[in-house]
């Protein structure tokens, strides 16, 4: 399926410009991604889609990438972008996600960022946000360790949460810088509250 949705008939912001509708958030370990894709989301009637929800729905119903990715996780191996691109063109594919889609998780790399491209080339569309939350690192890391704590995780420690911030920030700017170029990154505070950031997100697109 490739219908290309019609801009004319898509949900409007109060001075009469298309809302937003093909988004991704980023925002490092801890900055709350998850509970604000879940949100905006539901406000916009489109798809939350995470890697992680990808995965698992394409490993418990056992599909052939689901499968193919299995045999590389148990053996511990890194999966390779091929099997993740796939997923996510198929995911992309399905009804729900015709009039828009929320992306959480993908894309990581510039490899990714020219494939999800592609993908949106064939499906006729393109992205219209991307939504960066911008957090403190000292204050994130203390959210995780307490986190950690509570939920008897003994590898969200200080150490562990430090260095997987440092990986975020090494894989994460030089996308982030791509699409700056591209004047699609909207910037919001991630220490906020929960419904200030929301709030914010909503804003940044002039919902």
């Amino acid at each position: 399926m490739t219908t290309t949705s019609d801009a004319s008939n898509a949900p409007q912001t109060a001075d009469g410009r298309p809302r937003a509708r093909r988004l991704l958030i980023v925002g490092p370990p801890g900055a709350g991604k998850g509970t604000q894709a879940a949100r905006l989301a539901q406000e916009l009637a489109i798809p939350a889609i995470s890697t992680g929800d990808i995965f698992r729905a394409n490993v418990s119903g056992q599909t052939e990438l689901g499968v193919l990715a299995k045999s590389y996780m148990d053996k511990g191996e890194y999966v390779p972008d091929s099997v993740t691109n796939d997923m996510v063109r198929s995911r992309l594919d399905e009804d729900d996600a015709r009039d828009g889609f929320l992306l959480d998780g993908y894309p990581r790399t510039l490899d990714q960022v020219e494939a999800l491209d592609g993908m949106l080339t064939e499906l006729g569309t393109e992205l219209d946000a991307v939504l960066l939350l911008v957090v403190e690192t000292d204050a994130v890391i203390e959210r995780l360790v307490a986190r950690g704590q509570e939920q008897g995780r003994s590898d969200d420690t200080e150490e562990t949460i430090r260095r997987r911030l440092e990986v975020y920030a090494e894989q994460t700017a030089p996308l982030i810088d791509v699409y700056d170029k591209r004047g699609l990154v909207r910037r919001v505070d991630g220490m906020a509250s929960i419904d200030q950031v929301t709030a914010s997100l909503r804003d940044a697109l002039g919902a």
